[in-house]
């Protein structure tokens, strides 16, 4: 399994020498199964290098899963170059039970005022699957869990092999958001990841600002990944106003606290266009 993150940042993308480390791009993954299928998670800002990386790669299948429709989760989804290509098929699978009709959400960014391109402009060919529970690609399966979230969301389990990578973005661990499960629930999806992504955007002394605003503090997704008992963490969707270095210094405390907790877990914050091979 082949990993790709082109887009880490939450709420907004930034730009200047400060984020010149982590990046300023909102989030996009890419996943590669073991025949080579591709899976986009989220449309951020960072999709948009990602297709332009495509445009020559004889690419023809795109699979796409979203997380929710928040905006820095579709901003790039207008530019996706590849839009315009009838030769592109792109596969949306949804899950109306915690996203509603993401195909209409999604494609909402192409109504005026929003940009000018309309959607019936577009060439490539885009079949939305309502989905319930697991999806097979190739050999890969692919589980939703809902996410602790305003507005509510999906979070994945990847699994291929014997590997299982989770990614839970925008999930309030400490506090429960309608849909959303305990504690407890993510535990269980997580358990025993070879690695696991999840929202970390949150200091303490912020989050006694931001409680219910739909991200989970460090501190939280530190005791998610013991609790789990995960291989990796990595500290996902890092906040609009996190330099490069108080993102270190993040990175740093929350191994110092691993430490304490379960030493063998690896930890890292997500840096933009970063490969992870599982």
């Amino acid at each position: 399994m082949y990993i790709k993150f082109w887009g880490v940042r939450g709420s907004v993308p930034v730009s200047g020498p400060e984020y010149a480390n982590f990046g300023g791009d909102t989030p996009c993954l890419e996943v590669r199964t073991a025949s080579n299928d591709l899976i986009i998670v989220d449309c951020g800002s960072g999709l948009r290098r990602l297709g332009n990386s495509l445009l020559q790669s004889g690419i023809s299948r795109i699979h796409l899963f979203m997380t929710h429709t928040h905006w820095d989760h579709i901003i790039g989804f207008p530019f996706l170059k590849l839009l315009h290509d009838e030769n592109i098929e792109i596969l949306l699978y949804g899950y109306p039970r915690w996203q509603g009709n993401v195909r209409k959400l999604l494609f909402d960014v192409f109504k005026a005022p929003h940009f000018p391109v309309r959607e019936q402009d577009l060439k490539a060919e885009i079949n939305y699957i309502r989905c319930k529970n697991e999806v097979q690609i190739s050999g890969m399966r692919i589980s939703p869990v809902p996410l602790s979230h305003p507005n509510l969301g999906v979070g994945f389990s990847f699994c291929e092999q014997d590997k299982k990578f989770v990614f839970l973005t925008d999930n309030e661990l400490d506090f429960r958001h309608r849909g959303g499960l305990e504690f407890s629930g993510y535990v269980d999806f997580s358990s025993r990841a070879d690695l696991l992504v999840h929202d970390a955007e949150f200091s303490v002394k912020d989050y006694s600002m931001t409680r219910t605003w739909g991200h989970s503090r460090v501190t939280d997704a530190i005791a998610l990944a013991a609790k789990a008992g995960v291989s990796r963490l990595g500290l996902f969707h890092h906040n609009q106003d996190r330099k490069d270095s108080d993102i270190f210094k993040m990175e740093q405390e929350a191994r110092d606290e691993l430490r304490t907790l379960n030493p063998r877990i690896e930890c890292f914050a997500v840096a933009q266009d970063q490969e992870v091979v599982l």
